[in-house]
């Protein structure tokens, strides 16, 4: 088990003063077996006229808000405490046409093999797949290929995509950054029918000893989980594309939905008349002695 203290600060500059700011933050680390918040808060300068907290369609807790002050400067800081165990066992592995969800054995998980609109499974990205998933292969032996193809193929190059781009975009220009190899991974997988959803949370800055730093630290962090059939709604296990392995202990969760548009850190709306804006991000994920 490992500890971990969370600082995830967003700075918005504005070049003109804001009159209203509406805001929806997925900040608050999801609990579940293996992962257990301690202590959450979320502090917003100027302060909230009015601030709720709810959760969504996939149990993310999330956070809306709305500042009334006029302001040039809008900062959100999320500070959390929380318990990271080591994820037990893999379920016994089989092969992966019998892991693909249907209404039987996995009516929870059905949703996501469907892909998105506008489509992202593009004949490209489902040949690519289908290079990792030869009949009868074993699912987690062909989703460590696959990890390991996208890491090798692809290039880690910060700032060459945003938001927006689409997964065809990072195929064809084979560079990306983590959330981009974790959307194509997921639409790999829903190429061959199999569930796949998109993980939003953090890595942590310390590694363990005798472990390598990682890449996407000092920012939010994205990977993805693969379904696996089984007791009760079955499995997911996460694996990370960007750094070529299975998710473990340093892999804090804050949030998961079909994509990166489920669960963004931070969107909103403003009313100004600013032409300029900068966002800052920090995040730094710090180990406790327990």
């Amino acid at each position: 088990m490992r500890r971990y203290r969370i600082l995830h600060r967003t700075v918005y500059d504005y070049s003109d003063a804001v009159t209203s700011s509406y805001g929806r933050a997925y900040l608050t680390p999801r609990e579940f077996p293996g992962q257990r918040l301690l202590a959450h808060e979320v502090s917003i300068d100027p302060v909230p006229s009015d601030r709720s907290v709810g959760s969504d369609v996939y149990g993310n807790t999330t956070l809306y808000f709305h500042v009334t002050a006029e302001h040039e400067r809008l900062e959100v800081t999320g500070t959390s405490l929380l318990d990271v165990d080591r994820p037990p066992p893999s379920p016994p592995d089989l092969p992966w046409e019998q892991a693909r969800p249907d209404i039987g054995n996995g009516p929870l998980a059905a949703e996501f093999t469907l892909d998105l609109t506008p489509p992202e499974i593009i004949p490209e990205v489902a040949a690519y797949a289908a290079a990792s998933f030869p009949p009868g292969r074993p699912l987690l032996s062909g989703v460590a290929e696959l990890t390991t193809r996208i890491h090798t193929d692809f290039t880690y190059e910060s700032g060459s995509t945003n938001v927006s781009t689409r997964v065809a975009d990072v195929f064809a220009a084979r560079a990306g950054v983590c959330q981009d190899f974790a959307r194509l991974a997921i639409a790999c997988l829903r190429s061959r029918g199999l569930a796949a959803r998109y993980v939003s949370g953090y890595l942590a800055t310390d590694p363990p000893p005798g472990k390598e730093r990682l890449v996407g630290l000092d920012a939010t962090h994205a990977w993805a989980a693969v379904w696996l059939p089984g007791a009760a709604d079955g499995a997911w296990i996460g694996f990370d594309p960007t750094n070529d392995q299975f998710a473990d202990e340093r892999y804090v969760t804050v949030a998961w939905g079909r994509d990166y548009a489920d669960v963004p850190p931070l969107r909103g709306i403003i009313y100004t008349d600013a032409k300029e804006s900068t966002i800052t991000v920090s995040v730094d994920v710090a180990p406790i002695e327990v």
